[in-house]
């Protein structure tokens, strides 16, 4: 039997953009035991975060619910420290 994923199923990853404050962000993900590999803030509002492993991020995908945000978001662009 073959299977093929739902088209409403979110590909798997340890990242996600969710419309909290990075402060909310950590908070949720110490809540759950969740541990960020690295987290920004978008310029538009919200947060990106990375965890550690998908599993976390799937936890976390969850609590978050309907904050997670879809698409395409804008990036803040990454400088080199000297």
């Amino acid at each position: 039997m073959t299977t093929t994923p739902s088209a409403d199923v979110a590909p798997i990853s340890r990242a996600m953009n969710v419309r909290v404050t990075e402060a909310q962000a950590v908070a949720m993900c110490a809540k759950h035991k969740a541990e960020i590999s690295a987290i920004e803030a978008l310029p538009s509002g919200g947060t990106r975060i990375v965890l550690m492993n998908i599993a976390d991020a799937a936890t976390v995908a969850k609590a978050f619910g309907s904050k997670v945000l879809t698409g395409t978001v804008q990036r803040t662009g990454w400088i080199r420290a000297r």
